[in-house]
């Protein structure tokens, strides 16, 4: 189990091809996060495939990074879930080829209700944007009906 897992260790892609964190995905981030006690973390720097307006990463890559990095809090609760809802606070420009550490952690519980939040951080620890999630925990029947789907 994961979370019986030693701070520092690298969490497995939630898929090869995974937007976030997938090693198989040109396009991806190629997110490597690993664990810290109850939080995960992980260092990134945006680059052309992100561009927003010049010399800014768009919104969306940087939301995408959030909702990928929440996915990891999961290993730590033990849980499947999904993204019911997602907001984000940019609260500077997130600049092309600036090192950023970013980390999320589970807030609180609620029932099937999972509250998540992160923070996107330049080195020196200034916060650029932050985020909180709702998940909702699902059974694995969840993701096989998904796949049954055309």
């Amino acid at each position: 189990m994961v979370a019986d897992l030693p701070d520092g260790t690298q969490l497995p892609a939630h898929s090869p091809g995974c937007l976030g964190c997938g090693p198989d995905n040109p396009h991806g981030h190629h997110l490597e996060v690993h664990r810290d006690g109850d939080r995960v973390h992980a260092a990134l720097t945006f680059d052309e495939r992100h561009v927003g307006a010049p010399g800014i990463a768009h919104g969306g890559a940087v939301a995408t990074v959030f909702d990928d990095l929440f996915g990891f809090t999961l290993f730590i609760v033990g849980e499947l879930a999904v993204t019911r809802s997602l907001q984000v606070e940019y609260l500077a420009p997130v600049r092309l080829g600036t090192d950023y550490t970013v980390v999320a952690k589970l807030d609180r519980r609620e029932g099937r209700r999972l509250h998540v939040d992160a923070h996107l951080s330049e080195p020196g620890g200034r916060e650029i944007a932050t985020a909180s999630a709702l998940f909702m925990t699902v059974t694995l029947e969840h993701f096989v009906r998904a796949l049954e789907q055309p």
